[in-house]
């Protein structure tokens, strides 16, 4: 069986107590970085053999966890913070243990994407998740396409890039477009800043950033729909 396991995404509190349970009684933990699970592990007393599953090495390591799970291991994969699959590594583990027949179970629990979008107060009854934009190849490409997008939008992204993808928004999408940038979300230091792009993107260049960022914009104004009558 293997356990798809959200953790904290800031604060070591926001782990779920089915969790803590399943951590406990599996064979083996998989976690993207095992130095930051050492210190969730170590602060729950769990004693458990860690192992590395990361993007470098997944495709690497595949068969060989299949097979360990098709004898009767049970496995939990976590990753530095929130729900793993979601920017982060678990697809290609999943979609095989699906095509050996074996057991999938993902536990409910943190990711920064949902309490980003209820803090921005944009509309939420419709919204696309976008993850991380690419970084070169491609990306004025998705730019232009999410400009017509009328749902809200998420987006993951590099303190060391916010002010870059937001200057390339503000030309695809306009200055005016509402958004809002959430910062170290369940940390100490947390911080919402909300407005059009082009003020929040002026806060942030000159204030600077830190901390892992969610960037959350308002869906393009609904387009007028032609009829037989016009």
């Amino acid at each position: 069986m293997l356990y798809i396991v959200p953790s904290p995404i800031g604060n070591l509190q926001d782990i779920t107590l089915r969790a803590l349970e399943v951590l406990k009684k599996v064979d083996l933990i998989l976690a993207e970085d095992t130095r930051n699970s050492a210190r969730l592990l170590n602060h729950y007393q769990i004693i458990k053999p860690l192992s590395p599953y990361h993007q470098h090495n997944e495709h690497k390591i595949l068969h060989h966890l299949a097979d360990q799970l098709l004898q009767g291991k049970k496995m939990a994969l976590i990753t530095d913070a929130g729900t793993p699959g979601v920017s982060d590594p678990a697809f290609l583990l999943v979609r095989e243990c699906i095509r050996l027949g074996i057991g999938v179970e993902c536990l409910p629990g943190a990711t920064a994407l949902i309490p980003a979008l209820v803090d921005s107060g944009l509309p939420m009854n419709r919204f696309v998740f976008e993850g991380f934009l690419p970084p070169k190849k491609g990306r004025q490409t998705v730019l232009r396409q999410l400009a017509v997008e009328e749902r809200t939008m998420v987006f993951y992204e590099s303190p060391l890039r916010l002010v870059k993808t937001m200057t390339e928004m503000m030309e695809y999408f306009g200055e005016e477009r509402n958004c809002c940038v959430s910062r170290e979300l369940t940390k100490v230091f947390e911080e919402n800043r909300r407005g059009s792009l082009k003020a929040v993107c002026a806060y942030f260049k000159e204030k600077g950033v830190k901390g892992e960022i969610v960037l959350v914009v308002e869906g393009a104004p609904a387009r007028r729909k032609v009829t037989d009558e016009d």
